[in-house]
């Protein structure tokens, strides 16, 4: 869909304060409104004003300690995945581009299955959101670009109400990545995210049907996310020595570290929301 056709049917309110941040991004988008990967100026700016209202009005977010992500450079940016569908992604972009100053634009590494959906896909790509290759993700930190990565990958999505907030195995790749570019990591928690989507169980028809790993199903039915204030902690950037080409029993370790930060950013926000760990 043309995003200039989306763009008039948006409140002139809700895109100015956009285009204001648009012009502090530092990104290069050129006289035919494009980056050299492919950003999309208009796309950002349907996709951010989307994103703004979701993020103040729908879900409320709080970003804590937001000052961690650095102002230049590369970094990656590494989470707890959750909720039944990634409202945690959209929501860490927007807290990068509407509470951090100077704002930053971040890459996600998106799932395989969701390049095969037309449309989306096709927007993914237009606002930064790429296949979740290796050699995607070494360009892009090269580059002096953020990365948004989710080491749990779908299963962390997947995860049932029962099972909130207990982190499961993290992917190994993401911190060979790290080595080998010199990125620092940044941690952070989202929570919140297992409240909003409450999955009791996955239609695996359904799931089958539409190219997912699973079709999660919630107390009221649809997969759609309720208005529920979560939050945003991020923590310390972590630094790793090597190279990325260590033996798996000293990456392991290494991404132990990240997940063990991680986890306690999840206990400290659920302690500030008054809950304790599931």
């Amino acid at each position: 869909m043309d995003p200039h056709v989306l763009l008039r049917a948006l409140p002139n309110r809700m895109t100015a304060a956009v285009d204001a941040r648009l012009d502090r991004l530092g990104l290069d988008f050129g006289r035919h409104g494009t980056d050299p990967y492919g950003i999309s100026r208009a796309h950002l700016r349907v996709f951010y004003s989307l994103l703004g209202w979701m993020y103040h009005q729908y879900f409320r977010i709080r970003a804590f300690d937001i000052h961690h992500v650095p102002d230049q450079g590369s970094a990656m940016l590494i989470g707890n995945h959750s909720g039944g569908i990634p409202v945690d992604a959209g929501m860490v972009l927007a807290s990068l581009f509407f509470a951090r100053e100077p704002p930053r634009h971040a890459h996600g590494m998106v799932e395989k299955f969701a390049q095969r959906w037309p449309f989306v896909s096709s927007w993914f790509s237009r606002v930064g959101q790429l296949p979740g290759l290796p050699e995607n993700a070494i360009r892009m930190l090269e580059d002096g670009r953020l990365l948004m990565v989710f080491p749990e990958g779908a299963r962390g999505t997947g995860k049932l109400y029962t099972q909130r907030y207990n982190l499961v195995r993290f992917g190994t790749g993401f911190m060979r990545i790290a080595l080998k570019t010199q990125a620092p990591i940044v941690p952070f928690a989202f929570v919140g995210g297992e409240e909003v989507v409450p999955t009791i169980f996955h239609a695996k028809a359904l799931a089958k049907l539409t190219g997912a790993p699973y079709w999660p199903v919630t107390p009221y039915l649809l997969p759609v996310p309720l208005p529920l204030r979560c939050e945003i902690h991020y923590g310390a950037p972590m630094r790793f020595e090597g190279t990325g080409d260590e033996a798996d029993s000293v990456i392991e370790g290494y991404v132990q570290e990240v997940k063990s930060a991680v986890n306690q950013l999840i206990i400290k926000g659920l302690k500030l929301r008054g809950e304790g760990a599931a």
